[in-house]
């Protein structure tokens, strides 16, 4: 199988699951800059989409929680399997294994949520000194035609991306949440390297480490279109045995916040071969 690069897939292509049995669903891979190994958010994302397609209409994600188990190949298509382990009065919870020939690259849980009449109150805001994804001062390290990233740091308002999917997403809800998780692994790498004693800021510094995604969760506060732009205010935590730690606000361009992420990354400094 010859993979698609990623700037020539439509969204839509993307997160589209066929049917393969029971819970069971197919997906596509794509071809990414980086050589012959799969974007994690792709992946989240495509087995979030699973597990959603095996839930009631009236039941929104708020919550998911991933380990990375091996890295996935573009060369052959993604098997979900789901396994529904409780449908409740308030909540569903899913599980996926997402596998290819050489076994599982991912495991997934998720929990959905019917709406409920409370209390909405948001912590996290913009900075007021953040400045705009459109401003011509931020360093453009997007990639693909797919995936808008724009990096920010201290002096302009923050350690972190705007970020925006440049795609038809079209208005499923599903779609939408699922967007906001392909996002969401787009943003921890470079954070997670800045307490490492030997950090540079220049980008090409970044060929100095090892790295990959290791576990990742993401937490649904209120619904977005990924088609917009969202600040994604990462904060690295802790950098120990070649794990860093870093978790992120996410907030709309208009100031509403809509998600919250953590993820812990492989950070290993490459060194000479003997």
């Amino acid at each position: 199988m010859t993979p698609r690069p990623i700037h020539e897939l439509e969204f839509a292509e993307l997160f589209h699951l066929e049917p393969h049995g029971p819970d069971t669903y197919v997906a596509i891979g794509a071809k990414y800059p980086w050589g012959d190994r799969l974007y994690g958010g792709q992946i989240v994302a495509q087995a979030l989409k699973a597990a959603a397609l095996t839930v009631a209409d009236d039941r929104h994600a708020h919550s998911l929680h991933s380990y990375f188990i091996r890295p996935g190949s573009p060369h052959e298509p993604v098997r979900y399997e789901v396994e529904r382990l409780r449908d409740g009065r308030s909540f569903s919870t899913r599980q996926v294994v997402a596998r290819q020939s050489r076994g599982a690259i991912l495991n997934l849980s998720a929990s959905f949520q019917v709406e409920e009449d409370e209390a909405d109150v948001q912590v996290a805001h913009l900075p007021e000194n953040l400045v705009s994804p459109t401003d011509p001062q931020l360093v453009d390290n997007s990639w693909g035609s797919m995936l808008e990233r724009k990096q920010t740091d201290p002096e302009h308002g923050g350690l972190g991306f705007w970020m925006r999917l440049d795609a038809d997403i079209g208005d499923s809800p599903i779609d939408h949440v699922c967007g906001l998780a392909f996002m969401s692994d787009g943003a921890p790498g470079r954070p997670a390297r800045t307490p490492h004693p030997d950090f540079d800021p220049t980008n090409e510094a970044k060929f100095r480490f090892q790295g990959a995604s290791l576990d990742h969760s993401v937490w649904f506060h209120r619904p977005s279109r990924p088609d917009q732009w969202h600040w994604f205010a990462t904060q690295p935590h802790a950098l120990v045995g070649g794990r860093g730690l870093v978790t992120s606000d996410i907030i709309r361009q208009d100031g509403v916040e809509v998600a919250s992420f953590s993820q812990q990354v492989l950070l290993r400094k490459r060194r000479p071969k003997p």
